[in-house]
């Protein structure tokens, strides 16, 4: 077994980064492999007090559904007011069987559940913050006022949620390791390769989960 590199204590949060029927196997937009990112996810909630769930959460017809720009398909981009966009299936629509958090995650004692992407214009892949980059979702006012200054990321995708997640969380301030085999990514055109390095140069660690003890 391997020794612990790291203990989870009471500065430290879990933020697990939907865990969503449209992104497991069978879902709209099922990240390869997704679901084996639950056993360990179930394996750190037993090892850390605090734990925070976000839920992808897009209104139907929502800017970033390539199903909403007429002739454009999945994983094209365009520009929206913020920016460049990749446009994806439709999922996670608020209300929708494809949005629920999975079952299978063993998690009864998470105390926030962070909703995002809910504006119908502007993409949300942060977990601190919409993809204008300025639109706050108020996660990092709720760690700071509960005094947390390390976060632990886990979930789906790596490349995306997981990855901008983890930067935004260095840019608010607080120390970010991604738990990699609790994570997987879409890697579509060096996505994922482009990810890491992104996380490593925002001074974001990376560890396994079994490094991890309480």
């Amino acid at each position: 077994m391997a020794s612990c590199a790291l203990t989870a204590n009471e500065t430290d949060c879990l933020l697990v980064i939907d865990v969503q029927a449209d992104f497991l196997p069978g879902g709209a937009l099922a990240v390869p492999d997704g679901d084996a990112v639950i056993a360990p996810i179930n394996a750190l909630g037993k090892t850390f007090q605090h734990v925070v769930l976000t839920q992808d959460w897009h209104p139907a017809g929502h800017a970033s559904f390539a199903a909403s720009h007429a002739g454009k398909a999945p994983f094209e981009t365009t520009i929206l007011d913020y920016g460049p966009q990749v446009l994806w299936p439709e999922h996670c629509v608020q209300g929708t069987p494809g949005a629920e958090l999975s079952p299978h995650l063993a998690l009864p004692h998470a105390q926030l559940v962070i909703r995002k992407g809910y504006r119908p214009g502007i993409d949300s892949y942060s977990a601190f913050r919409e993809a204008d980059r300025k639109t706050s979702t108020g996660l990092a006012g709720y760690l700071r006022e509960r005094g947390f200054t390390r976060v632990f990321l886990c979930g789906l995708a790596t490349d995306y949620c997981v990855a901008w997640s983890a930067i935004d969380a260095r840019e608010a301030g607080f120390e970010a390791v991604v738990v990699e085999d609790a994570c997987r990514a879409i890697d579509r055109d060096g996505s994922l390769e482009r990810a890491w390095a992104d996380m490593a140069a925002a001074g974001v660690e990376r560890e396994e989960s079994g490094t991890i003890g309480g």
